[in-house]
């Protein structure tokens, strides 16, 4: 296809997706209306990007400038967490000059056995005025030369767990929403803009998710490489599948903690996985910067 037709294309499919947050589930939308709304109460911002932090990834919000933090028990309907490096708090301000809310910790699959887990917070970034979502995620690693404490950005995924967080959602008119570059294409060009800039040899990868929380078999990632996944984690994916439903552009980063089972000759564990993630915390505090920088510069 030719550029301009592609770029077109692109245009086409962003028009569209912000059209579902218009129509979207009335229920959902009320109970993240009074989320916000309770947030609002402490912190009055309109912020553009909302980021969610992964395992071992929370230490970010600390690079909020003049912030306001909210803790999740303080916000009607937010999950209770339960994992490990899952602070739980909401943390607004502004970072590289864009006014950001930051969720410190997620809610995953595999603590109720329901996609719909993160749906309340992603709907209330929306809410608050966030057109824009990073979401950051641990992972293993299968691709070849990706080592633990390396990033990579994730360009598509693999929902393997075949969950939706729009299933049994009450109220979503039309669920059929289109997937393509649900990993938006220009903000992946400004995270691997960002990585040079910070002297990062980003890779792209497919992310499969995964229900967990046992780590996978070595079979299941033999099979997991012949469908084309680079990475495995047990997150992150319902969540972009709502935000595109709610019409919010998408960027996700990836912190690979281990290789994947049968890959490595180290044992794989819920503390490894944070101490790794631990170790690219300064290389990704400085690479989000740097991306907000590069939003703020080019979409002014």
């Amino acid at each position: 296809m030719r550029p301009d037709r592609l770029q077109a294309d692109r245009d086409d499919r962003r028009s569209a997706a912000t059209c579902f947050f218009a129509g979207a589930s009335v229920v959902i939308l009320d109970r993240a209306k009074k989320a916000a709304d309770a947030i609002r109460q402490g912190a009055g911002l309109t912020p553009k990007v909302g980021v969610i932090l992964g395992s071992g990834l929370g230490p970010f919000a600390d690079d909020v400038t003049d912030p306001v933090s909210v803790s999740y028990a303080d916000i009607p309907g937010f999950p209770e967490l339960t994992v490990a490096g899952h602070t739980g708090r909401l943390v607004m301000g502004s970072v590289s000059g864009v006014s950001v809310a930051v969720l410190q910790g997620r809610k995953h699959y595999y603590e109720a056995g329901d996609a719909r887990a993160m749906n309340l917070p992603v709907a209330t970034l929306r809410e608050l005025g966030c057109d824009t979502l990073l979401t950051s995620n641990a992972s293993g690693g299968i691709l070849d030369g990706v080592e633990p404490g390396d990033l990579a950005v994730i360009a598509d995924h693999i929902n393997w767990v075949g969950a939706s967080p729009l299933t049994g959602e009450e109220g979503i008119d039309d669920p059929f929403i289109d997937m393509v570059d649900a990993y938006d294409p220009d903000l992946r060009k400004m995270l691997a803009k960002a990585g040079a800039k910070c002297g990062l040899a980003l890779r792209e990868a497919v992310y499969t998710f995964l229900a967990g929380p046992q780590f996978e078999t070595p079979a299941e990632i033999r099979v997991v490489q012949r469908m084309g996944g680079d990475l495995v984690g047990m997150s992150t994916v319902p969540e972009v599948i709502l935000a595109r439903y709610l019409g919010m552009r998408v960027a996700a980063l990836s912190v690979v903690t281990n290789r994947a089972a049968g890959l490595g000759d180290t044992a794989l564990s819920h503390a490894q996985t944070q101490a790794n993630a631990k170790q690219a915390e300064k290389a990704m505090r400085a690479l989000v910067a740097e991306f907000l920088a590069i939003l703020r510069e080019e979409t002014v």
